[in-house]
């Protein structure tokens, strides 16, 4: 993983143009039946329009003395992202109006973007802007905006089930190596695993640009999403030595919520965080009306880390141990995900026990324990608990859950489901032949 993000690592990727062509021509390499998409500047994607397309060439600052100050091809990061094409001179104090630096990091380049509003702009270290001095700059930015298109790649790997799991990441960022690169490296060595293994669900990945990326995919799919996808990860900040971080869908209570926290809790630097918390792609697939149930898996979260959205996110954070206690957290997360069974009860209300041998004969002024742990499966077989959660929530060892579940489903009380995604439907439940 590591060598692919030094390849990937160079390349100026934004939310559109050709630096995320290079970068989904690797992803392809890497991963046969990739499908690469282009969708034209101007789609709608619900409440946004896909932006004109943007390429930088060059850009640079020539100081007074010749010197070249800042160039881009030193570091993609010294453009503000969607710059406008300009060449002329300028006064010191005109330049200023258009640098960024970041005093609390002031070794650091800041990254800095100006997607939907037209402006230009260069990025360097408050260190490097500190000797600037007065005097003319020449200012020169090559790039320039088309009627194009947004691309993004996506990787359907079947299953059994026709139920989908949702693996989406973003490829966007320009060198930066843990809000970035780390997400689609990890989510290519999972698709690989996954190719491996013998698969319950059927899974859909995708790399986008952040943001407009999964409101464009959302609306393209709502339909299918809706229909097919039964738990979402995002993958973001995933390769760094740092936390092992879980941050819940908007609910927060649906299975690959459980999942993800029992995964989580299990790390040596477990740190839960709830939607309110969000601030990458699970704030398109959880919100209302996509409604998917989506969680986000990372080391250390964006922001909680020094350098986030600098030129410090760079190949010296994000680690080959990094990465691979990334992927061992995404592994097993799916994994315990393909091995949870999850049950729906067939009667309305509480079924009788008694008429079918479950129930003692005599009342009594209590309920003996395994009567009582008979009606809490049944009261959580709604498609949403897994006999894992039931085992946790009822303090019993697995075992125990899984010998009665088997029961209750022998009497004819209980059918084996996929996941649901909080609906149950009125055809599974209440069957005639029980």
């Amino acid at each position: 993983m590591h060598p692919l993000a030094r390849e990937l690592f160079p390349f100026p990727r934004s939310l559109t143009g050709d630096g995320v062509r290079q970068t989904l021509r690797v992803l392809e390499r890497e991963l046969p039946g990739l499908v690469i998409h282009e969708v034209p500047s101007g789609t709608a994607a619900f409440d946004w329009v896909v932006p004109d397309e943007w390429n930088a060439r060059a850009a640079r600052i020539t100081g007074p003395d010749g010197k070249v100050v800042v160039d881009f091809n030193d570091s993609n990061l010294h453009l503000v992202g969607y710059s406008e094409p300009i060449e002329g001179v300028m006064s010191l104090a005109t330049l200023e109006e258009h640098l960024h630096s970041d005093p609390e990091l002031p070794d650091s380049i800041p990254y800095v973007t100006a997607y939907y509003h037209r402006t230009w702009g260069f990025c360097l270290s408050d260190d490097q802007r500190r000797t600037l001095v007065d005097g003319d700059y020449h200012v020169d930015i090559d790039s320039r905006f088309d009627q194009g298109s947004l691309t993004y790649g996506e990787l359907i790997i079947p299953g059994t089930s026709s139920a989908e799991v949702l693996l989406s990441t973003y490829i966007c960022h320009p060198s930066l190596a843990n809000n970035e690169l780390s997400g689609p490296v990890v989510l290519t060595a999972v698709a690989k695993w996954l190719h491996e293994q013998d698969r319950r669900f059927t899974y859909r990945l995708v790399f986008i640009p952040e943001s407009i990326g999964a409101l464009l995919y959302s609306s393209m799919n709502l339909r299918e999403l809706q229909k097919h996808v039964v738990a979402g990860i995002n993958l973001t900040c995933i390769g760094d030595d740092g936390d092992y971080s879980f941050l819940a869908s908007r609910e927060g209570n649906s299975p690959i919520d459980r999942i993800g926290k029992r995964v989580v809790r299990d790390t040596p630097q477990p740190v839960e965080y709830s939607y309110l918390d969000r601030g990458s792609d699970e704030r398109t697939y959880a919100a209302p009306g996509i409604d998917l149930p989506l969680i986000s898996l990372m080391r250390t979260k964006y922001g909680k880390y020094r350098g986030y959205h600098s030129s410090l996110d760079d190949l010296k954070l994000v680690t080959p141990s990094g990465l691979q206690g990334g992927l061992d957290l995404v592994r097993d997360t799916l994994k315990q995900l393909e091995e949870s069974r999850y049950f729906l009860t067939t009667v309305r209300g509480e079924p009788q026990l008694g008429r079918r041998g479950l129930y003692h004969t005599m009342h009594a002024r209590t309920v003996t324990d395994e009567v009582l742990l008979r009606t809490h499966i049944l009261a959580y077989s709604d498609g949403l608990h897994s006999t894992m959660d039931i085992a946790d929530m009822t303090g019993h060892d697995l075992e125990v859950i899984e010998a009665l579940v088997d029961e209750l489903h022998d009497h004819g009380l209980l059918i084996e489901t996929d996941p649901r995604r909080g609906e149950v439907p009125d055809g599974l439940i209440n069957r005639k032949d029980c």
